[in-house]
């Protein structure tokens, strides 16, 4: 391998017909890649995880819920507009990305009903904008009214009202997040009764996953990469799960990079685990240490993204590279709607 920090040696070629536009169904029916220790691996059904997850292992999961943050109107003068909401600033004022850009300047007005309207207040130096949503209500029953979905932009498709159910994960209840965890996506209410019943304990972690999950790497050295910043929460239930498994020397299975990311931001102001609550820009790639997760459910990456270099860390490249040539060749589906992986 060249130099382990060159963001080429994060690439890899996918066809696009392997690229999910639907969810499985049911959610279990997905595929499952099971890579172990020994780099090896094997194809299952996502179902067979319970029989992969050990009896003492505390399964920690990302309870965030997805909120419909794409709002699609016309401007009061003319024109289609899209606002994709992202982070909530307080006073119904909020940080989004626009459609079209150019044509959205400060004082522009998109009408999203007859009921809520959307006003571009600031232009941001990245060129995202600041909004003020106008509405006589909860705003957050608004945006249930009249938002869609924000699925990826590479499921090229409209979303439809099954997505408001299938791009949530069963145990997601805290709303605001503008992304899935989408590893999430693959658990039920069978599977999670089935493996609490074998005695696997779950634990809930909030993080709030941002648009900045989907961006690719810019940088030639990965080490110069500025990392997005998310909102995660650790309880203090949570904590003194996670710090009893340690000391009992249990595994700690993480269902999502974003649960990684939050259990290992946790861990750099040492231990025990203590409550949390702020925003994190962790960036883990290899050479990181992880002190917390012992073990991933994750689905597959884009290339050269920030999670495909986590995972990457995790595993080592070349054995991450090396599963990811057989889940294409065995035709995998990847991303969102995807299969998952089971690593050790």
């Amino acid at each position: 391998m060249k130099n382990k920090f060159d963001i080429e040696n994060y690439d890899y070629y996918l066809p696009k017909e392997l690229i999910a536009q639907e969810a499985a169904e049911p959610r279990d029916s997905a595929r499952l890649l099971h890579l172990m220790k020994t780099g090896e691996f094997e194809d299952k059904i996502f179902r067979d995880i319970t029989g992969l997850l050990r009896s003492d292992d505390l399964l920690v999961v990302n309870n965030t819920k997805v909120f419909p943050a794409r709002l699609l109107g016309n401007k009061v003068t003319g024109g289609r507009a899209e606002i994709f909401l992202l982070d909530c600033l307080g006073n119904n004022r909020w940080t989004a990305l626009v459609k079209p850009a150019r044509r959205l300047k400060i004082g522009t007005v998109v009408k999203i009903s007859e009921e809520l309207t959307a006003e571009i207040i600031e232009v941001n130096s990245d060129a995202s904008r600041v909004v003020k949503l106008h509405y006589d209500g909860d705003i957050w029953k608004a945006l249930e009214r009249f938002g869609h979905t924000p699925l990826p932009l590479y499921i090229e498709r409209s979303d439809r009202i099954d997505d408001a159910e299938r791009y949530q994960t069963v145990y997601a209840n805290e709303i605001g997040a503008v992304a899935a965890p989408t590893a999430g996506l693959h658990f039920n209410n069978d599977i999670i009764e089935n493996i609490i019943s074998r005695g696997v304990e779950l634990a809930k972690v909030t993080l709030h996953v941002g648009w900045g999950t989907f961006s690719s790497i810019e940088a030639k050295d990965i080490r110069a990469h500025t990392m997005h910043s998310e909102f995660y929460e650790i309880s203090s239930n949570t904590a003194d799960m996670l710090n009893t498994a340690r000391t009992e020397g249990r595994r700690i299975v993480a269902v999502g990079t974003t649960t990684v990311r939050a259990l290992e931001s946790a861990a750099v102001y040492g231990f025990p685990l203590k409550p949390i609550s702020e925003k994190t820009q962790l960036f883990i790639f290899p050479g990181f240490k992880f002190k917390v997760v012992s073990a991933i459910v994750t689905n597959f990456h884009i290339p050269k993204s920030s999670l495909l270099v986590m995972i990457s860390a995790f595993t080592g490249r070349d054995v991450i590279m090396d599963a990811y040539k057989h889940a294409i060749a065995q035709k995998y589906r990847f991303y969102s709607y995807g299969d998952a992986m089971f690593i050790e």
